[in-house]
């Protein structure tokens, strides 16, 4: 099957999230059901989506390529960190004072920060930390996030033990 694995943030995945953030034409039901079929597997054959969805296998290339394009969805390799050597995982929850996209895109920049949402709650951003070991997560969190122009404060939430973590929500 044609996945991509990603092993690093990109501009160009920036790019691409940004432009899905924006994005407003609904999907059909064929790229819908195609995405659900991915999701299920994301190395399932072309030709074996196409017999699920009613395409030919040529059909299925072209709106999965069209999907990856518009940053609709990516296929990538979901690792568990503990196996790949990424022993501390911590969600920071961050006080912004002034520009809260400016320390939203800083973290997205930064290679061990995995997931960046600005929120309405108690923290104007969350931001998910995978690190080799405590000392790695103390040098982002203390050296680098605290250090962003516009941080005012932090509170971490280390994992203890990861239960769940899936990505099969649908197409709803």
């Amino acid at each position: 099957m044609q996945s991509e694995v990603v092993a690093s943030r990109s501009a160009e995945h920036r790019d691409s999230r940004e432009s899905r953030n924006s994005s407003t034409s609904p999907l059909d039901a064929v790229s819908l059901a195609i995405i659900e079929q991915l999701q299920e597997d994301g190395r399932r054959p072309y030709a074996a989506i196409g017999k699920a969805v009613g395409l030919s296998e040529a059909a299925v290339r072209q709106r999965v390529q069209k999907l990856l394009d518009q940053g609709v969805m990516q296929i990538v390799a979901v690792t568990d960190p503990l196996t790949v050597g990424f022993r501390r995982q911590a969600m920071v929850g961050i006080h912004v004072e002034g520009d809260v996209e400016s320390v939203a895109e800083a973290l997205s920049d930064m290679a061990e920060v995995e997931y960046v949402v600005m929120t309405a709650g108690s923290f104007d951003v969350l931001a998910e930390i995978v690190c080799e070991d405590d000392d790695h997560l103390l040098d982002v969190i203390n050296k680098r996030i605290r250090a962003l122009p516009g941080v005012r404060s932090t509170e971490s939430f280390v994992y203890l033990k990861l239960k769940k973590q899936t990505y099969m929500w649908g197409t709803r």
